[in-house]
């Protein structure tokens, strides 16, 4: 009986001793996923730490010259194409769901002209967008079918809200 009373003791603090390493070892995991993820999701994007209270990022062209950025919108993780020349944020109605935005087939009253024609859109509205610490709040969107729009677009209600934001270098600098 003593035996397995010893046997038992030595176990549980083994047991104990091997779960405080997989939770270790899950952590260590866990935080270089976390790493990363966001090195890959800004990929073409460069974060500088505060100067003088002001946030910066600058975003890198793609191999089209296009300037693509992952945001945080509403607390979910959605890629955008910076479009200076798109007076909204436009976002698929697959991305906007994600966010919770879902507009009924009645809510698509704005006609909105596209590069492929006009079309109708439904006002949304965006509690807050984060691109690496540059973050709007309470920010005007149009919900666009998916039929109609492919990529979400990064357009002047977000950009207009920034103190600058400037090619420069063959960068996009945004500042806020």
């Amino acid at each position: 009986m003593r035996m397995i009373l010893i046997a038992s003791a030595v176990l549980a603090v083994l047991g104990t001793f091997m779960a405080e390493v997989a939770n270790k070892m899950t952590e260590s995991s866990a935080q270089a996923k976390a790493v990363e993820r966001a090195n890959a999701m800004n990929a073409f994007a460069s974060i500088q730490p505060p100067q003088n209270g002001l946030r910066t990022v600058s975003l890198t062209p793609d191999s089209r010259g296009h300037f693509q950025t992952d945001a945080r919108v509403d607390g979910r993780d959605i890629g955008f194409l910076v479009d200076t020349g798109a007076t909204v944020i436009a976002l698929t109605e697959k991305d906007a769901a994600r966010i919770g935005i879902r507009p009924f087939s009645s809510d698509y009253t704005t006609n909105v002209s596209t590069a492929n024609g006009p079309a109708k859109a439904a006002p949304a509205r965006i509690s807050s967008i984060d691109i690496g610490g540059v973050v709007v709040r309470d920010v005007d969107a149009l919900v666009m079918p998916d039929n109609v729009l492919s990529q979400n677009l990064l357009g002047m209600t977000f950009l207009s809200r920034l103190k600058r934001f400037e090619y420069s270098g063959g960068r996009l600098v945004l500042e806020q």
